[in-house]
C-alpha cells in the first residue's frame, strides 16, 4: 500500500474564491515562506482532515 501524502492529511480547495494574492501578498517570497503561509491559510479554512 503507498504512502498517503502529506503525511496522511487530505486537503480540499473546493469552493474557495480566495486570490492566491490573498493568500500569498502581492510581493515576492520565498518557497519556504510560500510553505508557511498555504498551511496557514489551510489550517485557517479547515480545508485539511487527517
Amino acid at each position: 500500500m503507498a504512502k498517503p501524502a502529506f503525511g496522511g492529511y487530505s486537503i480540499c480547495f473546493k469552493g474557495c474564491s480566495d486570490s492566491l494574492e490573498s493568500v500569498f501578498g502581492s510581493g515576492k517570497i520565498a518557497p519556504s515562506e510560500m510553505t508557511k503561509k498555504l498551511w496557514a491559510y489551510v489550517k485557517g479554512k479547515n480545508l485539511s482532515s487527517k
